[in-house]
């Protein structure tokens, strides 16, 4: 029995206190970081015989990172979850050491680990930059329409002419003065919070029955609106920017997000018969699906065009159950094993046992996520917090399935892993907020009789607390 089921009995005064674990997450802080950073290690000690000469200095710059990360959540975000930040550099530090493992195959060798760091720093910085000016994740309920209207922007900027760029066949970045950003990362954080807003505010509207039909309540006609228009939304992004991963992404975070708003199933059969609908049209009268399709279902159909995918379960094969090593693998022949394909160059140096520790670590993860969300005493947090948790879980079973061939390969990245700055540092703005709604959740909180609602639980956390109940 959860402790808020124990406490309803009490009082109205008695409070739930949780304990704020910043030891422990400074612990298991230094423990994650030391994998990443042992990778690093030994990927050169493998290759070249020998220990790295800036390994002083490596080691003082990443453990720095995580020890000014760490002080930032300990005074400002001292009731966050413990488990979030260390699951997350553990992540990030593999990404590190198996890019770098990477740069040393061509020649001359490349930098785009020392390239990926510093998008992590500047990643921290933007967390401890939300950590510090956002003190409720409530304010950001205000905007809900202007933050829809800025995420349809940003999702379909990149079929703007003159800035809009193609890359692998799709068309989902942006290049200003050199630099390219894909500015559906963004777009990601600004829909989900808009979603969560707009769902809160319209749950009981959305949840009106309208006709019944096979034993099951459908929403009556006048509000599929919001629904149209991110069908419509993701069918462009399909169609005209060729990339199916982020389409279903987005229409997948919208559809979980209005049926935990709701909790009407009507609501994700429709959607799905309306993705799956735009899915075969797309499969039929566009040429990239079809190819996805066939790299999926028979790849060694055409070994040039589907080399990515045949070099992935190749690497797989020779790393087997174990893996080669840091190091003593050669993920280098996947065509971009620093991005789309990373997940293949662990399973081929890691072993499918290292491939299937990432994934418990993404599901440890996720599930602190949704823990977020149960335990949040506001109806937008728990919205907007198993939005953010869903688009991690979607994007990790969507790129991995891919990669080993569960599902057709989409080009959206590893998250915390991949190479790529705007990945990273939206991702690093993602677990800020979620840490925020944490840390509001676990604040210590008057527990009523029985409270029935979000509201009435909040309501309740401003009384006074005469008694402490301990958890």
């Amino acid at each position: 029995m959860s402790a808020q089921a124990q406490v309803q009995p009490q009082l109205a005064d008695e409070v739930i206190v949780y304990k704020k674990r910043r030891n422990v997450e400074l612990l298991l802080l230094l423990l994650a970081q030391s994998f990443g950073f042992g990778g690093w290690a030994i990927t050169h000690l493998n290759l070249y015989g020998e220990l790295p000469t800036n390994l002083a200095v490596v080691g003082g710059i990443w453990f720095g990172l995580g020890l000014a990360t760490h002080l930032v959540v300990r005074f400002r975000l001292p009731y966050a979850d413990p488990v979030i930040l260390p699951s997350v550099f553990l992540l990030n530090g593999l990404g590190l050491a198996m890019i770098y493992r990477i740069d040393q195959i061509p020649e001359p060798v490349r930098t785009d680990a020392t390239k990926q760091l510093v998008w992590t720093a500047l990643g921290l910085v933007l967390f401890a930059a939300v950590a510090l000016a956002l003190r409720d994740h409530r304010r950001l309920q205000r905007y809900p329409y202007l933050l829809f209207i800025a995420g349809l922007f940003l999702l379909l900027l990149p079929l703007a002419p003159v800035i809009g760029h193609a890359s692998g066949g799709a068309r989902i970045w942006i290049r200003i003065f050199g630099m390219s950003f894909q500015p559906a990362e963004v777009a990601k954080i600004a829909l989900a919070i808009a979603f969560a807003a707009y769902f809160y505010e319209k749950r009981e509207v959305l949840a009106l029955a309208g006709k019944r039909f096979l034993g099951i309540e459908f929403p009556r006609a006048r509000d599929l609106g919001p629904i149209a228009i991110m069908w419509l939304a993701s069918l462009a992004v399909m169609v005209f920017q060729n990339d199916l991963g982020t389409s279903l992404l987005f229409f997948g975070l919208f559809t979980v997000m209005i049926y935990i708003a709701t909790e009407k199933p009507a609501w994700p059969i429709i959607a799905g018969l309306a993705f799956t609908a735009a899915g075969i049209a797309a499969a039929k009268f566009t040429n990239h699906v079809p190819r996805r399709l066939n790299a999926w279902l028979d790849p060694f159909s055409d070994y040039d065009r589907n080399l990515q995918i045949i070099s992935a379960q190749f690497g797989f094969a020779w790393g087997g159950l174990f893996g080669r090593g840091w190091g003593l693998g050669r993920p280098g022949l996947t065509p971009l094993a620093k991005s789309d394909m990373i997940a293949a160059a662990i399973g081929e140096e890691l072993g499918v046992l290292g491939l299937m520790a990432v994934v418990m670590i993404y599901a440890l993860l996720i599930a602190r996520g949704f823990k977020t969300a149960v335990t949040s005493p506001d109806g937008f947090g728990k919205l907007l917090a198993a939005g953010l948790s869903f688009v991690f879980a979607l994007q990790v079973f969507t790129i991995i399935g891919g990669v080993t061939r569960l599902l057709p390969l989409t080009g959206l990245t590893t998250p915390f892993m991949s190479q790529g700055g705007s990945s990273l540092v939206a991702n690093w703005i993602i677990i800020a907020i979620l840490m925020i709604i944490s840390h509001r959740s676990r604040l210590p909180q008057a527990a009523t009789a029985a409270p029935q609602d979000a509201s009435a639980l909040e309501a309740a956390s401003a009384q006074d607390a005469t008694a402490v109940i301990s958890r």
